[in-house]
């Protein structure tokens, strides 16, 4: 089984960044991390039982967008949370799902982590907020680089393994075509979260691995991914 080596081509420097992030090759396989609803800690002699209750992972929306608002509600709450209107605030339909939706471009989203590009999707029929989705490039951010995507992705990953995803629904470090899954979860109600590193994979000097040099990530977050509300052709008519 061939695996994936994530490196940087710049530098060697590059590449260590890529090994504490990645931990090294990764298997072309899923990798699941479970993490416990709540964690028993032992008391001292004499004392009662306690237990530490763990986060649970709530995926609502992002910031004080919720799954559901309108776009008025949307526009009010992108002006509340980052103080953008106006032209700073774009529309943009997407023809293939019939969707709407609203971008801004936000310095520093990440702390440290450049400018970012948030899109806000409106559903073909509900016309309500179905998905956010939060994308760092050279597109968003000329100042790029592939290391800040590596040093995004790690800070990201770590967060969310830590918010109390569903266990059964964790996912991370999956190769794909053009990249890497770093995260996958879905809380109790089925709104999911995904991470992606996006990038060119070029084969390494052993043949046996290939480096990827990220070129973007991409960040989701899906009220019904198994069910999105876009427009689909009805059945039979084709």
């Amino acid at each position: 089984m061939k695996q994936l080596k994530f490196g940087v081509t710049l530098s060697a420097a590059s590449i260590l960044i890529a090994g504490a992030v990645l931990s090294g090759a990764i298997a072309a396989e899923t990798k699941k991390e479970a993490t416990p609803a709540t964690k028993q800690v032992a008391p001292p002699a004499g004392a009662p039982n306690v237990t530490e209750t763990q986060p649970t992972a709530q995926v609502d929306g992002f910031r004080s967008a919720r799954f559901g608002m309108t776009e008025a509600e949307v526009k009010a709450v992108i002006a509340k949370d980052f103080g953008l209107k106006g032209d700073a605030v774009r529309e943009q339909p997407n023809a293939a799902e019939r969707t709407t939706v609203l971008l801004i471009k936000v310095p520093d989203l990440l702390p440290g982590g450049g400018t970012a590009e948030v899109s806000y999707v409106f559903g073909y029929e509900s016309k309500k907020l179905i998905q956010v989705s939060v994308a760092w490039s050279k597109a968003t951010d000329d100042k790029m680089t592939p290391e800040q995507l590596f040093s995004n992705s790690s800070v990201l990953r770590s967060h969310f393994l830590s918010e109390g995803f569903r266990p059964d629904t964790i996912a991370t470090n999956m190769p794909m075509n053009n990249g890497v899954l770093i995260f996958r979860g879905s809380d109790a109600k089925d709104h999911t979260a995904m991470l992606m590193l996006q990038g060119t994979l070029e084969q390494a000097q052993n043949k046996d691995q290939r480096v990827l040099t990220p070129t973007a990530l991409l960040l989701f977050y899906v009220a019904d991914a198994k069910a999105p509300d876009i427009y689909r052709l009805p059945a039979g008519s084709f």
